[in-house]
């Protein structure tokens, strides 16, 4: 009798547990490398500030009554234990969280052109200059709470490459796919996913023409390999607004639709903010 009643106390508790759990937790918690964790920080009068390995951390109330931080985990983030520092009118914690194993499929690319692949020294300099250049952006954390977080697709069509794609161009590996893919037709108009600012156009020796809009707390998206930009720098664009046109500038084999999202300096896969993660 006294073993049933601990076995149904356990089972209430995951459920209530489960139930308490809201509809923005249940669409991004998805913690492994290259995803994002949604850390439940109870409530509290004042907004709590949350930092993960140094770097402030997206924070918003769900469903009106608990706070919790939407942390962007890397895609070089090992599996297991990680922390989040927590700091809030009860003074300062830190959180545990686990990071779990996910592994990426290959994807190897043929280029005629030999410089995107192996780059000459002026060419090296150029590529430098606007890593660091787009590197600040990713970095930027505005005060704003994002204007929703199930995001909307920028262009519909379907998806081609995935996020996280170990990439091999003439047989040699370059970094992991750090975007989502879409397979749509030149000129198609690119729209913004939330509301947002424009924090960084460029025309990039890899990316091609490129967009930054920053939509609030470190969560930044970027469209890039663009025929044309239709936005300037500093401009608001609202939800659904077009920042500019699908093309295959910078490194692309053809046309598509390539978009980054990035949470406290984090690439992350932007399926999870469509409701299409693939585990």
């Amino acid at each position: 009798m006294i073993r049933s009643a601990i076995l149904f106390l356990a089972l209430l508790c995951v459920t209530q547990s489960a139930s308490a759990e809201g509809f923005i937790s249940r669409l991004l918690h998805h913690p492994v490398p290259g995803g994002v964790a949604v850390l439940d920080l109870g409530p509290a009068d004042t907004t709590p500030s949350a930092r993960y390995q140094d770097k402030p951390v997206l924070v918003i109330k769900e469903d009106g009554s608990r706070w919790i931080a939407i942390v962007g985990v890397g895609l070089t983030v090992k599996p297991g234990a990680q922390q989040l520092q927590v700091k809030d009118a009860q003074g300062s914690r830190t959180l545990a969280f686990n990071v779990t194993g996910k592994k990426y499929a290959e994807q190897r690319i043929t280029l005629k052109n030999t410089q995107q692949v192996n780059p000459n020294a002026a060419n090296l300099k150029r590529i430098e200059r606007e890593l660091a250049e787009q590197t600040r952006a990713y970095q930027v954390f505005s005060p704003g709470t994002p204007s929703n977080l199930l995001l909307d697709k920028p262009v519909n069509g379907p998806l081609s490459s995935r996020f996280g794609l170990r990439r091999f161009f003439n047989g040699e590996e370059r970094n992991p796919h750090s975007g989502l893919d879409f397979a749509v037709p030149a000129g198609t108009p690119v729209k913004a996913p939330a509301t947002g600012k424009v924090l960084l156009l460029g025309d990039y020796f890899f990316n091609g023409r490129t967009v930054f809009l920053d939509h609030g707390q470190g969560l930044i998206s970027m469209f890039c390999h663009l025929s044309a930009v239709d936005v300037t720098l500093g401009q608001a664009v609202p939800r659904g607004g077009v920042v500019g046109k699908v093309g295959a500038t910078g490194r692309a084999t053809g046309p598509h639709m390539h978009w980054n999202v990035s949470l406290n300096d984090a690439r992350v896969d932007p399926a999870i903010f469509i409701g299409a993660f693939q585990p």
